[in-house]
């Protein structure tokens, strides 16, 4: 029996961008030149096509700085990688690590829908006849859900960002778990999600085939709390607890291209408004 597989819904291109800064070679360089390069960096982030890239700086010992992109094409995001490698702020950038992805909405109660009224109305799996009633549905759906496959980046002052996969061990593994079953979960799943819907905007990103995880996760609000809160809740949830693996934690605080030079000499925007 050829198994269910869930249709998804594709939009926006992501990168995430993970960088150390020199601080050694960035601190021995005269004042005025420090502030010439970051004034060049500024000058290029301010002036991105469709504002579609943020810069955070992040917490711990796993970088200093994270770039977030959102394009419609690979094509796009590869220029704007190679833009921002040219300035001369990237001599004292150390990259650390990166993530690629796309917008991933996935189609589960659709998918389930779809199948039984194609089997009822006696449409075989894999027909031009079949494909041709799975990409209508997909049409409509996509055009349903334009907004959230093709989103603007939050606003948000705070963004956690982590990679996870689904378990594909010898006790458990989710890709042999029946469709049905999947699907009961992950409506579950998703309801906890729904409880933060007022706090925290989350934007699903799916990578197989893109990059050593298979989904990205970022979680944007401006009460940092909350990441904590609804991560904890969903640990007690069937399929994270069960099939659920997690990459690095990433914890970004939001900056505007402005606030550059300033972070650059070692002050944040939090910094300025306690003085």
């Amino acid at each position: 029996m050829v198994p269910v597989v869930p249709y998804t819904l594709e939009g926006s291109y992501v990168l995430h961008q993970m960088m150390r800064i020199r601080w050694a070679p960035w601190k021995a360089l005269p004042e005025s030149r420090r502030l010439q390069i970051a004034s060049e960096a500024t000058a290029v982030l301010e002036n991105i096509p469709g504002e579609q890239s943020a810069v955070y700086s992040v917490l711990g010992h796993k970088g200093d700085l994270m770039l977030l992109h959102f394009r419609q094409t690979l094509d796009q995001l590869n220029q704007i990688e190679l833009r921002l490698a040219r300035l001369d702020l990237a001599d004292y950038l150390e990259p650390t690590s990166s993530y690629l992805s796309v917008v991933e909405l996935g189609l589960y109660d659709s998918t389930a829908r779809l199948y039984k009224t194609l089997a009822e109305n006696g449409v075989e799996p894999d027909t031009p006849a079949w494909q041709r009633e799975v990409e209508e549905e997909l049409t409509r759906q996509r055009k349903a859900m334009e907004s959230r496959l093709w989103p603007l980046i939050p606003p948000n002052r705070y963004l956690s960002f982590y990679p996870m996969d689904r378990r594909r061990g010898e006790h458990s593994n989710w890709y042999l778990v029946p469709f049905a079953e999947r699907q009961r979960m992950m409506h579950l799943h998703g309801m906890i999600g729904r409880k933060y819907a007022g706090e925290v905007k989350q934007i699903i990103t799916g990578s197989i085939g893109f990059d050593d995880w298979e989904w990205g996760v970022d979680l944007f609000s401006d009460d940092p709390l909350v990441f904590k809160k609804l991560i904890y809740e969903m640990r007690f949830d069937e399929v994270s607890a069960i099939y659920a693996l997690f990459g690095s934690f990433y914890m970004g605080i939001r900056l505007a291209a402005t606030d550059l030079p300033a972070f650059l000499n070692g002050s944040t925007p939090a910094d300025s408004a306690a003085l």
